[in-house]
């Protein structure tokens, strides 16, 4: 399989001073200071007076902890100075987002078939068949499922709306599946296996 064509240094460089900040505030702070890697089958496009980054086909952007991936990226700067970026997936796979959450060894990973990112509301915006998962310690702890899932950063609260109903969902529901924490589940398990019969009784000893 041939490789992704590299992106022009230039072109890079712009992508960069559009996106630099452009990540939840619960995200992990290093990404920040990390370089930022572009790939796409094909080449990408910078509008410097509408101040828009395009990249097609197949698109990666990594820095650091954080994975997108699209069929699309477009990412823009508004005239106020914040950043938004879009980025499309097709029918036949959505786009993605995976980042560590800071301090904690927790990962947040979404897709959709739209993913926005609001710089100016620290909002990320996960829109068509919305799954955003809170992967604990590499196992899913929380997922949230719907039509339209919003997650803002700043709140650290989750929002989500249902959609018009389909074959699947023909309520067109929202659905939410919340894991015990571990300093609740503890206790529970420890005390479920001190109520456990004896194996003993009933053998007529």
């Amino acid at each position: 399989m041939s490789k992704p064509p590299r992106v022009p240094l230039r072109l890079l460089a712009a992508l960069l001073a559009l996106a630099t900040a452009a990540l939840p505030a619960v995200a992990e702070k290093a990404d920040r200071l990390r370089n930022m890697v572009v790939e796409a089958d094909r080449p990408g496009t910078v509008d410097l007076q509408r101040q828009v980054v395009v990249f097609n086909g197949n698109v990666s952007i990594t820095q650091g902890t954080m994975v997108i991936r699209a069929d699309r990226v477009e990412l823009h700067e508004r005239p106020d100075g914040y950043r938004t970026a879009d980025a499309f997936g097709t029918a036949a796979g959505p786009a993605t987002y995976r980042q560590k959450r800071d301090g904690v060894d927790e990962t947040v990973t979404g897709s959709a078939q739209h993913i926005e990112y609001d710089g100016r509301n620290d909002t990320l915006r996960f829109v068509g068949n919305g799954v955003v998962r809170l992967m604990r310690g590499g196992a899913v702890a929380d997922e949230i499922t719907g039509a339209t899932i919003v997650w803002d950063a700043n709140a650290e609260v989750f929002s989500v709306q249902g959609g018009a109903p389909t074959p699947a969902n023909p309520g067109g529901r929202v659905r939410a599946v919340l894991a015990p924490r571990a300093d609740v589940a503890a206790p529970a398990a420890a005390a479920s296996a001190a109520l456990e019969p004896s194996r003993e009784l009933g053998n007529g000893r």
